[in-house]
């Protein structure tokens, strides 16, 4: 796989597989649904036309093993920098352990740093223990406290 895998903007084909990947734990079995729901396409095509967003595959052998988005955020501090946020990063399961999660952040923040983005940030649930080691190993710190409120 290490050599072969692509990285490229998703499509709407692509969405049942990312879907499937997000409900593939278990805080995503909890809150995804089926991966042909209309909603999932009306939000795909919502982020695909904003160029300010990217949903990001790798594909190995014609086949979505991973995801992540992409969002670019525009801001005063930091003398007006604009951030990448990741978001929705998984790894299929049958393809875990191999490296490839590794390889998708490097390449979200070389696309950043050429993107002329100032940091990198992403959130993740804090059940999510392997996860936080994962990225502490990549050299993301965990410098904020992040906050959510559900609407519905």
């Amino acid at each position: 796989m290490a050599d072969t895998v692509i990285f490229r903007q998703a499509t709407a084909e692509d969405v049942p597989a990312i879907v499937a990947m997000l409900a593939d734990d278990p805080l995503g079995a909890l809150r995804e649904g089926d991966p042909g729901d209309e909603r999932y396409l009306t939000a795909f095509a919502r982020i695909d036309a904003d160029p300010h967003d990217e949903l990001i595959v790798a594909e190995d052998d014609g086949k979505v093993v991973g995801t992540m988005q992409l969002t670019y955020l525009a801001g005063l501090s930091r003398l007006g920098a604009e951030r990448c946020q990741i978001e929705a990063v998984r790894v299929a399961a049958s393809t875990r352990g191999q490296g490839l999660g590794r390889r998708m952040i490097q390449w979200a923040v070389d696309r950043a740093r050429a993107r002329g983005c100032a940091m990198v940030q992403l959130t993740s649930d804090k059940s999510r223990v392997d996860a936080h080691r994962f990225y502490d190993s990549l050299g993301f710190a965990n410098s904020h406290e992040g906050f959510k409120r559900a609407l519905s």
